[in-house]
């Protein structure tokens, strides 16, 4: 099949193409792997360079080609001559069936392309976009959701995300959830002393920590208010952190607290490595409901013990070890978890696929869309 996928350039802080990274690369890149000709079409919001790439999918049968452009400076006139201009490349690549993904606006080109060319459309949502700033612009979540309700496939992150697109939103096509997954070559166990070397941190003690969105919105004050209460009550204890902040929100200054700024995807594994309890928090709220911390995903494949907010997919995720779970929001919850699991470390019975194999089982569903066409 020819499939044209459209999505943002970055994602989650990350060059999609340049870094190739996670489920925005994974999906196209998969499929390619898959025998597919898949063409990505990408919109850089924040001046990358345009061009276009050919990545090698390893089997001699498949291609990936990206197509890059940006907003610059014009960034009216930009936006607004984009669907026609994706109209022609379309018109020229002839797709069998295109995905729209990363974000509302892509969502909703990606459906009226699909309309416009005549070929099947699946939309693939990677969290609540309702839940996105973007959601703010009049108009917007009208389209978003007539774009969904009328796509033939739904790709979601997570079970309770599915169940809004078919209940709240009416889809009409099949919907199916579909977790973000890790590379299982970056994320494994490792050797936690020699992590701990590698980042610069203390090699006895025990680290309690975290890596990614280090923001307010995102319920890390949670984390920050429970720290004292289980510094307190174990002084050899460390907390490590890693990602972005709030510049009015920092992470706290003390002897026993560590950050490292934000890591490469690859020195994340080593962090996860590196620590003895991991926390994931999360905020009772239209993203925590519906998201799918890809983070829970990379710990668990590094083996780490984590605590994680009762919200969302969480509470069914980690069903077989209840006691890691915390009340979101409570900092007093989080430290009784986070004390729980120093006490008792317990990792939970959770199978993690590859891409490849999560893959493996969209391609059938698409080739069935291309054939109702045919």
């Amino acid at each position: 099949m020819r499939i044209a996928f459209l999505c943002k350039r970055r994602y989650m802080g990350k060059d999609v193409i340049a870094e190739r990274y996670a489920r925005l690369y994974e999906i196209p890149f998969q499929l390619a792997r898959l025998g597919h000709d898949v063409r990505g079409f990408c919109l850089s919001y924040q001046g990358h360079a345009a061009g276009e790439w050919v990545h090698d999918a390893g089997t001699g049968r498949g291609r990936l080609t990206w197509e890059s452009r940006s907003l610059g400076r014009l960034y009216a006139p930009a936006l607004a001559g984009y669907p026609l201009h994706l109209l022609r490349r379309l018109r020229d690549f002839a797709p069998d069936i295109v995905i729209g993904a990363s974000d509302i606006p892509h969502v909703v080109l990606g459906a009226w392309l699909a309309k416009r060319i005549n070929r099947p459309y699946a939309a693939d949502l990677y969290d609540n976009f309702e839940s996105f700033g973007q959601a703010h612009i009049p108009g917007l979540v009208g389209a978003l959701r007539r774009a969904i309700r009328n796509a033939d496939l739904v790709t979601t992150t997570s079970e309770p995300l599915s169940e809004l697109i078919r209940t709240g939103y009416r889809a009409r096509g099949e919907v199916i959830a579909m977790p973000s997954t890790v590379d299982t070559v970056v994320f494994r166990p490792r050797d936690p002393s020699a992590c701990r070397r590698n980042l610069g941190l203390p090699e006895k003690g025990v680290l309690i920590g975290t890596a990614g969105n280090l923001r307010k919105d995102k319920g890390v004050d949670a984390l920050y208010a429970a720290w004292p209460v289980v510094a307190a009550a174990h002084p050899h204890a460390q907390l490590v952190l890693a990602g972005p902040h709030d510049h009015d929100f920092p992470p706290p200054r003390h002897a026993r607290v560590h950050y490292l700024g934000t890591l490469p995807h690859a020195r994340t594994a080593e962090l996860f490595c590196a620590l003895d309890v991991g926390v994931i928090y999360l905020r009772d709220t239209a993203f925590g409901r519906y998201c799918f911390p890809q983070k829970a995903y990379e710990m668990l494949a590094c083996e780490l013990p984590l605590v994680a907010a009762a919200v969302g997919v969480m509470p069914t995720l980690l069903a077989d070890t209840p006691a890691v779970l915390y009340r979101a929001e409570d900092a007093h919850d989080l430290a009784r978890a986070i004390t729980a699991q120093l006490s008792d470390r317990r990792r939970p019975n959770v199978a993690i696929e590859d891409w490849a194999a999560l893959i493996r089982r969209l391609e059938p569903r698409l080739k069935a869309l291309r054939a109702r066409t045919v």
